[in-house]
């Protein structure tokens, strides 16, 4: 998992509460276990006019230029600024998936779904939460103020504006600490393969017959 420590970037807004996952990645998109190749298919029912289907050229497709992700004030944004409930319907992993293959790190919100929130800690995304009216200023500062940047620093725990104070943000100890030095659920298991290995060893000796059928 690629770490995170601060980031200093360019904000898209989507001012629209209760966005759910089926909204950042639609369904037809869930088949492939890799963890790439979403980024095109980010928001694709609001980014497109037409439906689209898995391994479909992009540039055959109608885009919606009204939408926020397709105008050009927004090429190459980091940071996404989102309303009440950011994440919410099924679990599906494929949406942090999408938001970072799309170039996404971090996303901040009045608040999240808490599944969402915590793939998105394991996947290298971090989720801010922070007051909303302070937000809904943000979101006038955006839209008023071409190549709006927030900077978010993790180790401080601050998001900073472009004029105006830092803001402090609450997150868990550990999972600071995993996002910090890039450690997913492999990460820290692998952490500990030396005991792994012991542990293993100890077994083939105690109850071998376990083992009987193992040509390794």
């Amino acid at each position: 998992m690629q770490a995170f420590t601060e980031l200093d970037g360019l904000v898209v807004p989507i001012d629209r509460a209760n966005v759910d996952t089926d909204q950042i990645i639609p369904k037809q998109y869930l088949k492939s276990i890799h963890r790439t190749g979403f980024g095109p298919n980010l928001f694709d029912d609001w980014r497109y006019l037409d439906r689209g289907d898995p391994g479909q050229d992009r540039a055959n497709r109608q885009l919606n230029t009204e939408f926020v992700l397709n105008q050009e004030r927004y090429g190459g944004a980091q940071i996404l600024l989102a309303r009440e409930n950011f994440g919410c319907g099924s679990s599906r992993e494929h949406a942090p998936w999408a938001l970072l293959d799309f170039g996404i790190r971090g996303i901040v919100a009045p608040s999240f779904a808490d599944i969402f929130y915590n793939n998105c800690l394991k996947n290298g995304i971090l989720p801010v939460v922070l007051d909303a009216d302070l937000i809904a200023q943000w979101f006038a500062d955006v839209d008023a103020t071409p190549g709006y940047r927030l900077r978010i620093d993790l180790a401080a725990q601050t998001v900073t504006p472009p004029h105006g104070p830092a803001v402090a943000f609450d997150i868990d100890a550990f999972k600071k600490d995993c996002l910090f030095n890039g450690l997913d659920d492999i990460d820290l298991t692998l952490r500990h393969a030396d005991q792994i290995r012991d542990y293993e060893a100890r077994r083939r000796d105690e109850v071998p017959w376990l083992f009987a059928g193992d040509a390794g």
